[in-house]
Order: structure tokens, then C-alpha cells, then sequence
């Protein structure tokens, strides 16, 4: 019997299964990233998908409430565990394989004789070139829950280095619950620990700060608008002051875990781009810039208000800055590097897709110039 061209092409093996395939031909051989994932997947057991029903809300109460404060605390927690899980399962695969192409990186680099790694570090030459152990702490710019977007900084800068990151961050968290009781246990474990299939960390990526001045607070550190003031006059500088102080203390008692827990590990910031306050939000949150600016009647079209945003973020800009001079700390000023244009912007706070790629972009540019053996 004939099986015509339409049929067989129906029946093809999709790219995703034929990727996995691949990887899974043979238990020797360097890896990429996408196999090593793919082998990971496959490896994991199979859950049964379960429909949950719509139940009708109930009145808010104060146990309610605490009830649902609860299950999000056990939520993150167990979407933090099952990261971990799937990180160390990637990872293992990569060590004990080798990451395709990173060899031939390493003796671009000079590796045999030379550093593997942080730039000036040396390692005896028979040890061959291992993949990063990076993790990730911070906020929406690094944890970018929309649906079909991508995510954010993280997932794409995974892609640019063929390794995986172990991302931590959680969309809206702010500095000062980050480096809180409960978030800086788990920050002190992990530096403590050291990655799950050994050694230290490399590196630890922190992304923070943007949520602890922006959104309803932020009214307390702006003025009434005036038109015969420049925009810089138009912030409450002794108010801003005291929140910027919050934040450097929250990144200076992170830099005090990092020296005491895994010296080692290197610290990468960042600031924010140039947000544009136009009063666009996501999946029903925000906006967090336009409200204070309409409540302090600055003009709609006003481009104090812009002015004033940049202003801000220069300001926090320069306090991370300063943080270089601790040591085995590097600030990526990512500033100007997105078109002031509501297209760059996926809304008031975050890039769009192509705005997120190019912060990746900057991330993987600083650390293979960190790491220039150890990073494709």
C-alpha cells in the first residue's frame, strides 16, 4: 500500500521531539542547553493534568485573608523547589557531558594557561572548563510571569549562555523584603550551601529596588508639579533620600552575606531603564508611576513627568554605582539603552520583548568579559 507525501509529512516528528531525541541517542557527548532540558523532561515523572473548578469567593475576612497569604507563601515555596529540582537536573547532565562548543571557548580564551575563572584567577591546566554556577534574586525584570512573553531578563540571557540559571526571583518583591527575616535565610542557604551539584556559586545576579520606590509611596517623594522649577526640584530630595537609604541598606547587607557566606561569588546589579509613566499596566496590575503624577496635577502632557522618572533613576543609578568599590561587585548601567518610546515599553515598568533582549544582551556581554573561558 502507497503512503503518499501528505501523509508522511502529517506524521513527522515535531522539532521539540526531534531535539530530545537526539540527546537522548547516546549517554556520551557534550550537551546544549535545550538537550540537557529535554533530557530532564523526559527523565521526570508524568503528572496527571486536573481541572479545578470555579468555586463562588467568599466575603473577605481577616482568616481569610491570612489563609490566602499562607497558600502564596507555600505556593512560592514549592515553585522554588521544584526550580531547584529541575536546575540540578540540568546541570548535572551539562557537568558530566560538557556544554557543546564551551571547550573550543576555553582554548579561544587561552583557558589551559590561563584564568577559568573570574578574569586574573587561575586554576591548574588539566581542569577542564566548567559551565557557570549562576542564581538569580530579584523582581519582575528578572521573573517576567506573562503568558507567551518570554520572561524576563533570565530566561533570555539562559539562551545566550547554553547554562542554566537557578532564577529565584519573584515578580514585585522589593529590596526590603528580599533582605527581610525570611528571604535572607533562604539568601544566606543558598550562598551557604553553594550550588546543588557542588562547589560554590560563580555568580549571584540581583535585581532590586524598583518596586520599593515606585507605586503608591512614590507620591510621598514627589511635589506638587510647578511650572517654574526644573524637574530634579519637583522631587521631595530629603524623602527620596530616606527610601534610596532603605534600598542601599537592603544591597549592602547583601554584599555582608555574599563576604561571609561564598567570598567567591561574584555580584552582578543593574539599573533600570528610563521608564515612561503613561499609565499602562499588565494582567490588572499598575500602573505605578501615572497615579502619583495625575494626584500631584502635573499636566498629562507634561514631559516633567518623564523628567522626573529619569531623575529618579539616576539617583539609583549612582547609589549602585558606589556599591562597586565593596569588591567582586559589578553594576551594569543599562540606562539609555531603550529608545525613550512607548514601543520599547511592554507597559510602565517593564521592557518590551525586544527591550528585554538587548538587557540580555548587556548581561552576557559583562560576564563573558568576567568569565571570557567559561562563556559562550
Amino acid at each position: 500500500m502507497k503512503t503518499n507525501k501528505k501523509n508522511r509529512s502529517a506524521k513527522a516528528t515535531p522539532p521539540a521531539k526531534a531535539v530530545r531525541r537526539a540527546a537522548l541517542l547516546t549517554d556520551s557527548g557534550s550537551v546544549t542547553l535545550e538537550q540537557a532540558k529535554a533530557i530532564v523532561q523526559d527523565r521526570a515523572p508524568k503528572r496527571a493534568l486536573t481541572r479545578q473548578l470555579v468555586a463562588t469567593v467568599p466575603l473577605a475576612t481577616p482568616g481569610s485573608v491570612g489563609a490566602e497569604r499562607k497558600k502564596l507563601r507555600l505556593q512560592h515555596r514549592k515553585e522554588n523547589q521544584q526550580r531547584i529540582r529541575e536546575y540540578k537536573a540540568t546541570m548535572q547532565i551539562m557537568k558530566q557531558r560538557g556544554v557543546t562548543g564551551l571547550a573550543h571557548q576555553a582554548a579561544k580564551a587561552g583557558s589551559q594557561r590561563g584564568p577559568i575563572g573570574p578574569v586574573g584567577s587561575r586554576a591548574p591546566a588539566a581542569l577542564a572548563p566548567q559551565p557557570l554556577q549562576i542564581f538569580a534574586e530579584g523582581d519582575s525584570w528578572f521573573d517576567y510571569p506573562i503568558p507567551f512573553f518570554g520572561g524576563g531578563i533570565i530566561p533570555r540571557l539562559e539562551d545566550q549562555l547554553g547554562v542554566p540559571i537557578l532564577n529565584l526571583a519573584k515578580a514585585g518583591d522589593e529590596v526590603r523584603f528580599m533582605l527581610g527575616v525570611e528571604e535572607r535565610k533562604v539568601l544566606a542557604k543558598h550562598l551557604m550551601d553553594g550550588c546543588p551539584v557542588g562547589g560554590a556559586w560563580d555568580v549571584l545576579l540581583f535585581s532590586g529596588g524598583g518596586n520599593d520606590i515606585v507605586d503608591n509611596p512614590m507620591a510621598l517623594w514627589i511635589k506638587d508639579f510647578n511650572p517654574g522649577v526644573p524637574p530634579s526640584a519637583l522631587i521631595h530630595q530629603a524623602r527620596y533620600d530616606a527610601a534610596l537609604a532603605l534600598v542601599r541598606a537592603g544591597y549592602e547587607d547583601l554584599i555582608t552575606l555574599r563576604d561571609t557566606f561564598s567570598p567567591g561569588t561574584h555580584l552582578v546589579f543593574h539599573a533600570y531603564d528610563f521608564a515612561i509613566p503613561d499609565g499602562r499596566g499588565v494582567c490588572f496590575l499598575g500602573p505605578w508611576l501615572k497615579p502619583t503624577f495625575d494626584l500631584r496635577k502635573f499636566p498629562v502632557s507634561s514631559p516633567a513627568r518623564f523628567e522626573v522618572v529619569k531623575a529618579m533613576l539616576q539617583q539609583f543609578a549612582a547609589l549602585l554605582l558606589s556599591l562597586e568599590s565593596r569588591g567582586n561587585v559589578t553594576f551594569i548601567n543599562g540606562q539609555g539603552t531603550l529608545a525613550p518610546v512607548p514601543s520599547s515599553w511592554h507597559n510602565e515598568l517593564h521592557p518590551s520583548k525586544q527591550g528585554f533582549d538587548k538587557f540580555a544582551n548587556l548581561f552576557h556581554a559583562k560576564l563573558k568579559a568576567l568569565f571570557p573561558a567559561r562563556v559562550l
